[in-house]
């Protein structure tokens, strides 16, 4: 399956739940140690934040995520 959810599809009943969504990146910030990224898609808008110390390997890969970059999150 390529995506469980569409961005607008995510709520708080979600949380502990793993989902895969699918989309283009909107917006990246890097705050030091967080990087946040706006994934959207047709249907909306989701907000993902890389941790380093949650996990290295998604921190490192997010650094070099750019506006408009199609990715695929789980």
């Amino acid at each position: 399956m390529l995506r469980t959810h569409s961005c607008a599809e995510i709520k708080a009943a979600d949380v502990g739940k793993q989902v895969t969504l699918c989309g283009w990146v909107a917006n990246r910030r890097d705050h030091g140690k967080l990087i946040f990224i706006d994934i959207r898609d047709r249907y909306g808008l989701t907000q993902v934040v890389f941790i380093p110390k949650e996990s290295k390997d998604a921190y490192k890969l997010a650094q070099d995520l750019r506006n408009e970059f199609v990715i695929k999150l789980k």
